[in-house]
Order: structure tokens, then sequence, then C-alpha cells
């Protein structure tokens, strides 16, 4: 199992923290699988810096896909996309 270190801003940081945003959209430049630990390192923005909070995920599921995989690229870059949690 690998430990994955990745910055994220605060607003974020305290939805992942809280509980209430259970998922990250992350650009796929780096391996990741199940099992992993996540840890999410709070970056603040205005300050360029660390702000020193941290947190450690277990990593339960990850869905890899490229915006043409459902033939819908050219829509998708117009219009974007929705990351929607359900429970």
């Amino acid at each position: 199992m690998a430990v994955i270190k990745k910055k994220i801003w605060p607003r974020n940081f305290d939805l992942v923290s809280s509980g209430k945003k259970k998922f990250e959209l992350r650009l796929a430049d780096f391996d990741i699988k199940e099992g992993d630990t996540f840890v999410l390192e709070e970056w603040d923005p205005k300050t360029k810096a660390y702000t020193g909070r941290k947190m450690e995920k277990r990593v339960d599921y990850v869905f890899k896909f490229n915006l043409n995989d459902f033939g819908q690229g050219k829509e998708i870059s117009e219009k974007g996309l929705f990351i929607i949690q359900i429970v």
C-alpha cells in the first residue's frame, strides 16, 4: 500500500474533515489504488503555504475516466461535469 500526499485548499479541507465531502476529483497524474493512504495537507492559495493541518484517509474506490469515454467530450468541455455524492 502506498502513501500519497496532496495539497487541498481550506474550504475543501474543512468539508472532507467534517465528513460532508467524501470524494476527491483529481488530475490522474499519479498512481493511486484502493487501500492506499491519501494524505491531504491543507494549502492556503492566498499565502502559497501549507497551514500545518493534514489528515489521512484510506482510499476506498478509484474511478478513472477520460472526457470522451462516454462519447461526450465536446459537451463536457462546454458544460463541465458534476461529481454527485449520493448516500
